[in-house]
């Protein structure tokens, strides 16, 4: 935080290039891939984003998630005990519209109708991978010589790992979740001891219900909630919370959305979150009036809030009035602006190959960001 000014971020995936999308559909179809060529491929991709970042003048960047064939589907890569794939059931708000859904949702990088199965023991095996991807941000950034006010680097949090995955091992869903955040611990682990902020991708906070809840009450949701937010403590206890911010997110899909669950809700339960700073969408236009929530229901003491004020599922560029417009809602709710980081809503390119955004459009919404962060923090400092 600052004193004197909204700082900017984004929400960990950003474009990846022609040529590194079909490197991760090949590794991910199984083919053999030239390590060599993969290794340059990743570098110039994540050398790329970084200079974009500084270009475009965001504040706290990563590595774009560039070795990543998912924000998500990435685990199956660094866990053991995965077998086949099953069919994975549509959304409760697709399902409603499946005409659309079979449509829209194509993707070149991965197949999202398909879910990988867990056949055996649950163990971290990702280290190797994720001391290369780590490693290499760091030497780019090094390398580079750009000044930022910080780094963050992404994982997926236990309860959108275990959603990722069907369990066709474990006797319970409880039991299955805490293996996973057993697992997955040590990842977190090897991101804090860089100084980076780690962030987790927790969406399954917010759409846990998304499949087969139907309309049934949401009492019936929030202790699954709990049992989320509690393994996602438990995973990562031995890290500083103010070194933690987490992501949630009612799915970084361009769907009806008719049927997402109201954040005031669950946002007591996202409170009981051992963290220091919370993004969450606020430029969603099904969720943009729940800034208001936030005046109920007040920030925990020493947290930031990271509203979502650029959409991530629409081509239309923002203008700079309109994000800022939206900050100084969100800053009026919160009380305080130099508790508010600017973002947007999700990533650019959380699922490989189904980016809604154009790359090119995408950066230019991401200078819109900054340029309304700029505005707003001249109206509220």
């Amino acid at each position: 935080m600052t004193d004197d000014r909204i700082l900017t971020t984004h929400i960990g995936s950003l474009p990846r290039t022609p040529e590194l999308l079909d490197l991760l559909k090949r590794r991910q179809d199984g083919e053999a891939v030239d390590e060599d060529v993969w290794h340059e491929t990743v570098v110039d991709a994540t050398e790329t984003v970084i200079q974009k970042q500084a270009d475009v003048g965001l504040d706290i960047v990563n590595n774009g998630e560039q070795p990543r064939v998912s924000f998500n589907w990435y685990v199956a890569n660094r866990l053991s005990g995965i077998g086949d794939t099953r069919e994975a059931p549509l959304w409760d708000d697709l399902a409603d519209f499946p005409e659309y859904a079979e449509d829209a949702f194509h993707a070149e990088g991965i197949d999202l109708t398909k879910q990988p199965s867990v056949t055996g023991p649950v163990e971290y095996v990702g280290e190797e991978a994720a001391r290369e991807e780590i490693d290499t941000f760091y030497e780019l950034l090094e390398k580079s010589d750009l000044d930022f006010e910080g780094t963050f680097i992404t994982a997926a949090s236990p309860g959108v790992a275990a959603a990722t995955l069907v369990n066709d091992y474990y006797d319970s869903h409880e039991e299955f979740l805490s293996v996973v955040g057993d697992a997955l611990k040590r990842e977190y682990e090897l991101i804090a001891e860089t100084g980076a902020t780690l962030q987790l991708d927790a969406p399954d906070l917010l759409t846990t219900g998304h499949r087969g809840f139907g309309d049934r009450p949401i009492e019936k949701l929030k202790p699954v909630v709990r049992m989320h937010v509690e393994a996602l403590n438990e995973a990562t206890k031995d890290i500083p919370d103010e070194q933690i911010r987490v992501h949630t997110c009612w799915g970084s899909y361009e769907g009806p959305h008719h049927r997402d669950k109201p954040l005031e809700a669950v946002l007591p339960i996202l409170y009981d979150l051992d963290i220091g700073g919370l993004s969450i969408e606020e430029a969603n236009p099904r969720h943009q009036h729940e800034y208001r929530v936030f005046r109920e229901h007040p920030l925990p003491d020493e947290w930031t809030l990271i509203p979502g004020v650029v959409d991530v599922k629409t081509n239309v560029v923002e203008h700079p009035e309109v994000v800022a417009d939206r900050l100084e809602r969100v800053a009026d709710a919160v009380g305080d602006p130099t508790r508010i980081v600017a973002a947007p809503d999700c990533g650019f390119d959380t699922q490989a190959g189904l980016a809604m955004v154009h790359p090119d459009i995408a950066w230019k919404k991401l200078e819109a960001l900054v340029e309304g962060a700029a505005v707003a923090s001249e109206r509220l400092f």
